[in-house]
This record gives C-alpha cells, structure tokens and sequence, in this order.
C-alpha cells in the first residue's frame, strides 16, 4: 500500500505561509475523501503520521487535515496533537446532533475546527460557537453573496479563510472582507498589471540560470558574471560549504569550491541561488514550490531512461514559477533565456516529455489523483516510484529552503 500526500500552503495577509492543508490518497483506485469513511482517515493519517509525522510534513506548521462524519465520530485519531492540526469538516457533511456533539467534544479538548467549502447552510448556525475558521470557495459564490453571509454572523472568535484565491485582485478583494488566511496559487502568478521591466541585473542572474542547463558548464563566462556581484559569489561559497550535504569543508578559492561541489549539483545551487535573489518581496512558498519541482522532475528524468537529462528537468521545474518571481509573462521570459529548446516548450505549455515531469509534478500539488493516475500510466511509471519521488523532493527542498534563507 502507498500513500501519496499533496500539502497546499496557507498563508496570511502579509503573504507568510501559516499552515498547511494535506490532501491524502490511498491505493491506486481510492481518493481520498471518496474512499470508504469508516477507518480511511485513521488509517492514512496513522500510515502517514507514523512514518513521516505530520510536523515533518508541514515544516512544523500546523495541519489542516480533511474528516468526514465517521472519521469524526468513530475513528477520530486521539494520537493527533491538538496544537499541530486543524480538523475540517468537509462540505458533504451532514450538521446532525451525533455530529454536533463530537464538536462540542473535540472543541473542548483544544482541537481548532474548520468548516471547508461553507455553503452558508443555517443549519450549521449551531455549530458556530465552536467553529474556529470558516472556509469559502471564492467561485462558489458571487462577492455580494460572500459579503452578505460575513455580515451576517459574529466574526469576533471565527477566522475567515478564502480558498482558490488564483490573483492579486482576489488576495485584496477578500482582504477587504475580512478574510485573514487565503488558500490557492495568488502568491505565485504574475502581476501583470505592473509588466515589470526585467533590469539588467536580473538579465545576469537569468542568463547564468541559462548555462546552468548546458551538458558542461562554461566556467569562463560563468566567472564574468559572479566576479560583477560580489553577494552573488559569496552566497555560491556559502552554500557550497554547508552541512546540509553531511560535511563541511573550508574554501579557499572559488576553483576549489566548483572542483568541490562538482558539475550536477552546482548547476543546482545556480539555480536556487539565481532564484533566491530574483525574489525580491514574493512569499518564500514560491521558491520552495519551484525547488519540490525541480527535484521531482529531476528524479522522475532517472526512472525514465530514455529520457534520462536530470539537469534539464531540474531546470524545467525550478524555472516553471519564474513568471511569478519576475512579474512577468512567462513567454517574455524564455524569449530572453538561453535555455534548452525543450524546455522553453515545456515551460509555454507546450507538450514534451519535460512537460509530462512538470504536469505530473503540478497534478500532485493539487491533489488531482485522476490526472496523476493518467500521467504515471503514460510515462510507464509506478505509482510506488512516483511517492518515493515526491517525498524526496519535498524533504530536499526544505532543507535547501533552510539553508538559503
């Protein structure tokens, strides 16, 4: 048995990750929350909290964790710390007195509850006093109905958490609300508006990301361009000599820390390096969401020997939130990068085998488990090898995350 876990980020109005919601699936023909209530979120969250453990997940940020009716009132797992979850009650719930009662309950021994996907039901009314956030789909319902409904409860003792939030003008728009957590891609896309002009510092940094996707890297050119930024060279010193890679060592010349770290994985520490310092203001969960990525596709480019470019996948996915970090469409972008072909395709949606990586990477984030199960087929994976793919990356780009940042 497997089980594959995508984690969704939350943040709060200054754009901070808060929290985490896991998404869950069991067994190659069960989604979780359509699979049998009785025992499947017990079981998926002992299966997955035992070996991984839930703070492990979530970099130590509290869980958000799906629970359907019996999952709730028969099988809720007691071993789950009530400072480190938040249960939500999903939207196919019925509000019955059995189920009032189990929240009276879980409400008194410190558990945070959530009502996902709210549909403005009176019926629930009730349940409010020991509701702690409410969360509401943005195209569920129009902005005067949303407006309407938190108008008309006490908002005093309940958070405000707006899913599917997918711009700026949303993220503002539900700010102005009320609404404090926000859940969905918002933090990630371009502002368009602004089409900020790509000055020609940032051209340097994208053009040594370009040469890091070459078969062999070119040292020479790769030198004028660190020798111009002096904070660029010490943080490629910097992460060359850190513990994350078991040992430490210390540097005395730029040469000996490229012959050090070797070609495959400084052409990683360019790209994470190149990213970081595009950032500017963006929330973090950007770059770390493009470091799970790259190092997904880069494993998934193993398994597939016929297509086996690690570099160039790593590239692929490291580079596939780029229009976010700059602001910037992403066709404007790889028009200026002296990047590979296939990955320019890949990054404009274009179908390759990178972008087969990259969609197989995007369908787990989400938690499309059909998509994903399509996508395995097609690239004549396991779904075993997928899961052990994905975990890796998510554990590599947090340590990565740690020790740029």
């Amino acid at each position: 048995m497997f089980s594959f876990i995508a984690r969704q980020p939350i943040l709060n109005v200054n754009k901070k990750v808060v929290a985490y919601e896991l998404l869950f699936r069991s067994g190659e023909n069960n989604c979780f929350p359509d699979i049998d209530s009785d025992q499947a979120t017990s079981n998926l969250l002992s299966n997955n909290h035992l070996a991984l453990g839930v703070e492990n997940i979530t970099q130590n940020l509290p869980a958000y964790i799906n629970f359907h009716t019996k999952a709730l009132i028969a099988n809720f797992p007691s071993f789950l710390d009530p400072k480190k979850v938040v249960i939500e009650i999903l939207e196919d719930v019925e509000p019955s007195d059995e189920l009032f009662t189990t929240c009276k309950l879980l409400s008194a021994k410190g558990y945070t509850l959530a009502l996902d996907d709210h549909d403005f039901d009176p019926r629930w009314q009730r349940f409010l006093p020991y509701i702690k956030i409410i969360k509401i789909d943005v195209y569920d319902y129009s902005l005067a109905e949303i407006s309407n409904f938190v108008r008309s409860i006490d908002t005093t003792n309940i958070t405000l958490l707006a899913e599917k939030v997918e711009t700026i003008e949303q993220f503002e728009q539900f700010k102005l609300l009320g609404f404090t957590l926000f859940q969905g891609y918002f933090f990630a896309k371009p502002e368009l508006l602004k089409q900020r002009k790509i000055t020609t510092a940032k051209q340097n940094i994208l053009t040594l990301m370009g040469y890091a996707s070459d078969e062999k890297l070119n040292f020479e050119e790769m030198s004028n361009i660190f020798s111009s930024d002096p904070g660029l060279s010490y943080k490629l010193l910097r992460f060359i000599n850190n513990p994350f890679y078991g040992r430490s060592q210390e540097i005395t010349s730029l040469k000996h820390a490229l012959i050090y770290l070797g070609d495959i994985e400084l052409k990683k520490f360019i790209a994470l390096l190149a990213l970081t310092d595009l950032n500017d203001s963006k929330p973090t969960e950007i770059i770390r969401l493009s470091l799970v990525r790259a190092k997904f596709c880069e494993h998934v480019s193993l398994l597939r020997k016929h297509h086996a470019n690690p570099p160039k996948a790593f590239l692929t996915g490291i580079l596939s939130l780029i229009d976010g970090v700059l602001d910037n469409k992403i066709e404007t972008i790889v028009e200026i990068l002296p990047i590979h072909q296939e990955i320019k395709q890949a990054l404009v949606n274009q179908d390759n085998y990178l972008s087969d990586f990259l969609d197989l990477a995007k369908a787990i984030e989400v938690g499309n488990w059909n998509e994903n199960d399509q996508l395995i087929k097609r690239l004549s994976l396991t779904h075993d090898d997928c899961l052990k793919a994905h975990e890796a990356a998510t554990l590599w780009a947090d340590g990565m995350l740690n020790v740029a940042l």
